[in-house]
């Protein structure tokens, strides 16, 4: 139990447990019309599964961008390749005609994957190649691939083949409204993420490269391939996001995911990456990924203005950084008395 209060994820999950506390008590109830049984607005299957399911299109965008983050990097650019993939993805299906199931599936996936890839990794060369900051390259990038999606779409929406909707929204005998395909994968990214960054060489990588460039410069780490290969993790991560997402809502269009960058940088900023490298946790993007959601959730349950949505969670991510910044300096401190 005191290793678990210690970990990095128990603030979030406390924070998360307190803030489904004061929805479940505010929320109200309603009858069902079928059982007669009074049940809770927020605490119910259906509300606590579509409630992950809005999480998870850029939870799964966030465990990238959080690689990009700890790497010392950043990606403004991910939710143009979230809808660049979407429109590829629904255009060349719509080209490709009937199919069946497992071709289309296996066709769609993979449009999106390498549209994903290709932008993942145009960011990543751009970046070592020219020596310009994340920022401005993926700002720039940002604008040029959702002006490509644009312009390949004509502005339209364009519809996917039903078989992939049927996929997105299988119930898995959960019941009927019940959509769990978009959780679980969110849980298995963030699943595969984790092992990454905490279990694999080229993941300690990441952090170290992050942490200290030059350090890692003279330890022999090729810091141009570490680059170019955070941002492909993000390009992938975007483009599997697209394919869920469009899949799930049976269309693409080239204003998919408008905005989806500040949830996703929010959400890594909320789990505790740090904007400076060196720090973060795939899954703490995903909590902080919940635990922006449930904000929106509480705008929505609790009737309150929506428009104040974008100035809470601007303030959560500011609050989140300044809570951050004291506790390292916190911690330097104390480590300075020690070494004393």
């Amino acid at each position: 139990m005191r290793r678990l209060l210690a970990s990095e994820q128990a603030g979030l999950v406390l924070v998360i447990l307190v803030l489904g506390t004061i929805l479940t008590a505010l929320a109200g109830a309603h009858v069902d019309r079928l059982t007669g049984a009074e049940i809770n607005n927020f605490l119910n299957s259906y509300t606590l599964i579509q409630t992950a399911t809005d999480a998870s299109f850029f939870a799964i965008m966030a465990v990238g961008a959080t690689i990009v983050i700890i790497s010392g990097g950043i990606d403004l650019s991910v939710g143009s390749i979230y809808a660049l993939a979407g429109v590829a993805t629904a255009l060349a299906l719509r080209a490709l005609g009937p199919m069946g199931a497992a071709p289309t599936f296996a066709i769609g996936v993979g449009i999106s994957l390498a549209v994903g890839l290709i932008c993942g990794a145009l960011n990543g060369f751009m970046v070592v190649g020219l020596r310009v900051h994340p920022f401005i390259i993926t700002l720039g990038t940002m604008w040029i691939l959702r002006g490509v999606a644009f312009v390949a779409s004509h502005a339209e929406s364009i519809l996917l083949p039903d078989v992939l909707t049927r996929v997105a929204k299988a119930s898995l005998g959960l019941g009927a409204s019940l959509y769990p395909v978009p959780m679980l994968t969110m849980i298995l990214v963030t699943v595969a993420g984790a092992i990454y960054l905490t279990q694999t060489v080229p993941g300690r990588h990441v952090f170290a490269v992050g942490g200290n460039p030059e350090a890692s410069r003279f330890s022999g780490l090729r810091l141009w391939r570490i680059q170019i290969g955070v941002f492909v993790i993000s390009g992938l991560t975007a483009g599997l996001a697209a394919f869920m997402g469009a899949s799930f809502y049976g269309s693409a269009s080239c204003v998919d995911a408008t905005g989806y960058e500040l949830y996703v940088i929010a959400s890594a900023v909320v789990g505790g990456a740090s904007l400076a490298g060196g720090k973060g946790s795939a899954v703490n993007a995903m909590l902080g990924a919940v635990l922006i959601v449930l904000i929106r959730q509480s705008i929505r349950t609790l009737h309150f203005d929506q428009n104040y949505e974008w100035i809470i969670i601007g303030c959560a991510t500011i609050i989140a950084v300044v809570l951050d910044r004291t506790s390292a300096s916190f911690t330097a401190r104390r480590l300075a008395r020690a070494a004393k």
